[in-house]
């Protein structure tokens, strides 16, 4: 049962001074700000019933996410940091005397209500900004950026260890209920290991002979990984669910990782023979659609992750963002932005500006059909 609110008032708010509580500045005019009922839509609208067990209070959930992405907590620093504080604890409408939420709940939560509602509040909290008139939007400016993934940095070797790693673990939890099925499979994660170490013995050299005798050591891994798959393959079709859920997730999994090797074992034979430049190249076995990207930056070559657009207001104000799969162009986003900023404020901005990566002379002219009054693209 969703829970909206936590309408009952303890003892200690009437016993402590009202000092004690008083929220800083920033916290204040945010608890205002999450009081507005249209912020409860989005959950309103993931929940079709009145049964069960109530839910933690929306508000105390909104607020706890306001302090996780503000300070970039982890879901247990949270948990504790919310919990020692008096005025965070009044912001997040916690009593003293309760117990904290565990952080598992949070997760959970989180994971419930999915993505959609992140992007509903944001629309909902541009839409109220507007009608306080507090968001200009006459003029535009739109840019990219990358968001990286968490991951090592990736090498066609290390990439499949990691392909090995996970499939050797997964066989090993089929052991534990058919371990007649697994009986030929053998675990060359240490075999792996002693490759990739003498590859980065290699690496130091950085001669000519040094990158051939590279290739020949990711040849051997290629061949111990194809092993691998094709005798997992052989564990998954022997193994017999028998109607027990749990094993036929098991094996759908093992399936999944085992066609993600695949693909990276074909990506690392490209590398071997020569083929340097591979579109879509994967650079993750636990974040398969993360995508090299070059930026241009000095520090970083390329960075591993996403292109996000970001759109913004001549009063800085981020009013429209779009995460990419992959690296597209630049001048691909710049349209779609003006649209989505349409359809937002029933508008078009006056003015445009970008950088040299969004401009084009077809980008200028459907800006203008549009009815943007200034460009400013170079390109």
């Amino acid at each position: 049962m969703l829970k909206l609110r936590e309408e009952q008032i303890t003892l200690w708010d009437s016993i402590i001074s009202e000092s004690v509580w008083s929220l800083p500045e920033e916290l204040a005019k945010i608890d205002a700000l999450l009081d507005d009922e249209r912020f409860m839509q989005p959950f309103l609208e993931k929940h079709h019933t009145r049964r069960g067990r109530p839910t933690k209070a929306i508000e105390t959930f909104l607020r706890l996410m306001y302090l996780k992405r503000r300070y970039n907590f982890g879901y247990e620093s949270l948990v504790q940091e919310v919990g020692d504080s008096l005025t965070w604890r009044r912001f997040c409408r916690i009593p003293i005397d309760e117990k904290m939420p565990d952080p598992t709940t949070l997760i959970k939560a989180r994971q419930r209500y999915g993505e959609e509602w992140v992007e509903q509040l944001n629309e909902l909290l541009l839409q109220k900004l507007d009608e306080a008139k507090v968001l200009k939007h006459r003029k535009l400016r739109t840019d990219t950026t990358v968001v990286e993934s968490d991951v090592h940095h990736p090498t066609d070797a290390t990439l499949l260890q990691d392909g090995v790693k996970v499939i050797t673990r997964l066989v090993g939890k089929i052991r534990k209920v058919a371990s007649e099925a697994t009986r030929n499979f053998e675990d060359k994660n240490s075999e792996v290991k002693q490759h990739i170490l003498s590859i980065a013995k290699l690496l130091r050299r950085r001669t000519q002979q040094s990158w051939d005798e590279l290739n020949a050591i990711t040849e051997q891994v290629v061949a111990m990984t194809e092993d691998v798959c094709q005798k997992s393959t052989a564990v998954m079709n022997l193994t017999k669910d028998k109607g027990k859920a749990s094993v036929k997730a098991m094996k759908e999994k093992l399936g999944e990782a085992i066609t993600l090797t695949q693909k990276l074992v074909d990506q690392a034979k490209q590398v071997v023979s020569g083929n340097r430049i591979i579109p879509d190249r994967i650079v993750s076995f636990f974040d398969p659609e993360a995508r090299p990207i070059k930026k241009g930056k000095l520090s970083k070559s390329a960075e591993f992750g996403y292109k996000a657009r970001i759109d913004e207001t001549e009063n800085g104000f981020v009013t429209g963002y779009e995460l990419y799969k992959g690296n597209p162009s630049d001048d691909e986003m710049l349209v779609p932005a003006v649209v989505q900023h349409k359809e937002r404020f029933g508008s078009v901005p006056r003015a445009v500006a970008t950088d040299r990566g969004f401009g084009s002379k077809k980008n200028e002219s459907t800006l203008a059909e549009l009815g943007v009054t200034r460009i400013s693209t170079p390109f």
